[in-house]
Order: structure tokens, then sequence, then C-alpha cells
């Protein structure tokens, strides 16, 4: 039997910060160079070797405002003073060509995609550490904040993880190798869901045409 054709997915990532989701969007696009990576919008500086266009759209404050105002971003928020969204043009056309589309982004942009015309897509998975000293730790361990954004991110995690039960899956990213075989599962699961894989009503159809020649 050949697989019948499917709708694209809209994977969303959510997680407080430290506890593994971009390491985790990385491993999944490296597994399937298939997905297309939602490239995030921000205000913020960039970072020593983040590159523009591929790590993130490196906006102005005014440049991102008229987007928003323009209709142009499917989903927005503030985090830490900076601005982050999720541009809608290159969502919309990988979703028309049956592409999945994978989301690294907080609570709020999670929430505000699942509430957006396109909710029939969305596959939400949250990332929680093992303990509050262990994700202290890594943020520390990652070296790209000083110790003012760290507490201040350590502040604000306890907010975020509060977000845990509005999504579809929930991962305690203990060990990131098992952790990213279980988030492999959900999304092979998810891809099989008859709801999509419009493709079978027509097979199906064809399988009662066979019937009915083989009894003729």
């Amino acid at each position: 039997m050949t697989e019948t054709t499917r709708s694209g997915l809209l994977i969303i990532l959510s997680s407080p910060s430290g506890a593994g989701k971009s390491t985790l969007a990385k491993r999944l696009m490296a597994w399937d160079p298939s997905l297309s990576f939602s490239v995030s919008a921000t205000t913020r500086a960039p970072r020593k070797g983040e590159v523009d266009g591929q790590d993130y759209y490196f906006k102005s404050r005014k440049g991102f405002v008229d987007m928003v105002a323009d209709g142009d971003m499917l989903e927005h928020a503030e985090v830490f003073g900076n601005l982050y969204g999720s541009p809608k043009a290159p969502v919309s056309a990988a979703i028309a060509n049956g592409r999945d589309v994978l989301f690294d982004i907080d609570w709020q942009g999670g929430q505000q995609i699942t509430n957006s015309a396109l909710k029939e897509a969305v596959v939400s998975v949250f990332i929680l550490p093992p303990s509050i000293a262990e994700l202290e730790r890594r943020l520390n361990n990652r070296g790209q904040d000083s110790a003012e954004v760290i507490a201040s991110r350590m502040t604000k995690s306890e907010a975020e993880i509060s977000h845990w039960a509005e999504y579809d899956y929930v991962l305690i990213n203990d060990d990131l190798d098992d952790c990213e075989a279980r988030l492999k599962t959900i999304l092979k699961a998810e891809r099989l869901k008859r709801s999509r894989r419009p493709g079978l009503v027509d097979h199906v159809r064809q399988l009662n045409t066979e019937f009915g020649e083989t009894l003729t």
C-alpha cells in the first residue's frame, strides 16, 4: 500500500528557559530535515554567532510593531523586555504544501497559535526540568546570560511552568536522549492520526471499487 497524503502539523515546543526546548528542536530538525523551522522575529540584539534569517529575524522595535499592526505575525509577545513573534507568511506557505512546521516558543505564543484559525493542525508539547536546582544549573552552564538575567529567568520559570496543563503532551527532560526519543514517538503518532490523513478516504473508496470488481 502506498502511503496516503496528510495535512501538515504545527508542532509547538515550550518550556521555561533552560529546560531544553531549543536543543530538542535542533535534534528534531537533524532527525527529520523535512521539518520546516519557524524562525522567530525578535527585537533583541543578536548573540555571538547568530545569523539573521537563520536563528532569528532581527527587527527594530518599530519594524516589529508595524508587522503586528499589518497582521503579519501569527503570534507575538514581550519577554524580558524584548518582542518575539512568528511571521505568518512562511508558516502559511509550508502548511499549504503539507509540510510540518516546528515552533520553539513560550507559552504565550503557543496559546495564541492554539487559539488561532490553525488550531486543528497544532500539536503542543511542554518540556519540564527534572528539578528547579537542575534548571538553574543549566542556565548557568550555558554561559549566555548575566547573573541578573538568570535570576530573572528563574523568577519567571514558576509562572511558565504553571501553564503545563494547557499542552497536549508534557515531557520531563531528565535525560536528553530519552526525552528526544519520546518526542519523536509523539510526532510519529500524530502524523498517523486518521484525521490528519485526508487521502485515506480516496484509498478506501478505491478498495471498495476493487471489491466490486472482484465480486462481479
